[in-house]
C-alpha cells in the first residue's frame, strides 16, 4: 500500500469517529473566537494588549504595529475573515489555510520576545489549526508531493459513526499541552514578564537578584532590546556573599 493510500485510510478512520468530529467542531469555534476578538480590537482602532508597557519587547512591537495605520486595520480584517470562514462548513479549509500562517507568525513572535501572554495559547492554536487542516486532508492532499490515483475515489462519509473514545489521541493532546507548559516554565532561564514587579519576582531566592534587577530595569525602564538585556544579565556577577 502506498503512502498516499495509507494516509487516506487513516483520514477516513478519523473522520468516522464521533469524538474526533466533536473535537474538530470545538476547535473551529475556539479558533474563530480567538481571531474575532483580536480582529475587532484592530478594526476599532485600539492597540492590542493596551495594558502592556511600550518598553516591553512585545509592547514595542505592538506599538509599532498599531502606528502602521491601514496595515493594522488590514490585519484585523484578515483575522475576522479567517475566523468567519472557519465557522462556515463549506469554507473551513480556506479558513484554516488562511489562519495557519498568521497564528504561526504570532507563535514564533511570542517565543522570540518571550511574551508570557501568548506563549501557551499561540502554540496550542497552531496545533489546533494544523489539526483542522489534517481533518480536511482529502481536500488539501493534492498540493502535497505525493502520488495519487489518476481518478481519485470519492470519499464517502460513513453513516454509522464510530463511538469509541480515541484514548491514545487525547492522551497525546494532553501530553502536548503538558510539554508546552513545561517548556514555558523551564525552557528560558529568564523572561521579561509583563511588569517590572513580576520580572523581579523570578529572581527572589536566587543569587542573581542584583543582576535580575538590572535586567528588569533594562527591559521595563530603559526599553532596550531583549538580546542586549540578556547579554548584560549574563555578564553581571552573582550577588556578593555576606560574611558573618
Amino acid at each position: 500500500m502506498s503512502l498516499s493510500s495509507k494516509l487516506d485510510q487513516i483520514h477516513l478512520n478519523v473522520k468516522a469517529n464521533r469524538w474526533h468530529r466533536y473535537f474538530a467542531l470545538i476547535l473551529r469555534i475556539f479558533l474563530a473566537w480567538g481571531f474575532i476578538t483580536a480582529g475587532i480590537v484592530k478594526l476599532m482602532g485600539e492597540r492590542f494588549a493596551s495594558g502592556l508597557s511600550v518598553n516591553h519587547p512585545m509592547g514595542q512591537y505592538l506599538q509599532a504595529l498599531y502606528h502602521t495605520g491601514y496595515y493594522y486595520t488590514f490585519i484585523g480584517i484578515i483575522q475576522v475573515i479567517a475566523a468567519i470562514l472557519l465557522l462556515i462548513p463549506r469554507t473551513v479549509v480556506l479558513g484554516a489555510l488562511l489562519y495557519f500562517p498568521i497564528i504561526l507568525n504570532i507563535c514564533i513572535l511570542s517565543y522570540a520576545v518571550r511574551f508570557e501572554g501568548s506563549m501557551l495559547t499561540s502554540p496550542l492554536m497552531v496545533l489546533a489549526c494544523f489539526y483542522l487542516i489534517c481533518w480536511n486532508y482529502d481536500k488539501v492532499k493534492y498540493i502535497l508531493p505525493l502520488k495519487h490515483p489518476a481518478a481519485p475515489e470519492t470519499v464517502v462519509t460513513p453513516t454509522n459513526l464510530d463511538k469509541s473514545f480515541p484514548v491514545k489521541f487525547f492522551l497525546g493532546v494532553a501530553a502536548s499541552i503538558i510539554a508546552i507548559v513545561m517548556f514555558i516554565n523551564y525552557g528560558f532561564k529568564i523572561v521579561p514578564r509583563n511588569s517590572s514587579k513580576d520580572c523581579n519576582s523570578q529572581f527572589v531566592g536566587t543569587n542573581r537578584t542584583q543582576a535580575g534587577a538590572q535586567f528588569c530595569e533594562c527591559i521595563h525602564q530603559q526599553g532596550l532590546p531583549l538580546d542586549s538585556c540578556i547579554e548584560q544579565y549574563d555578564k553581571a556577577p552573582n550577588d556578593p556573599v555576606l560574611k558573618n
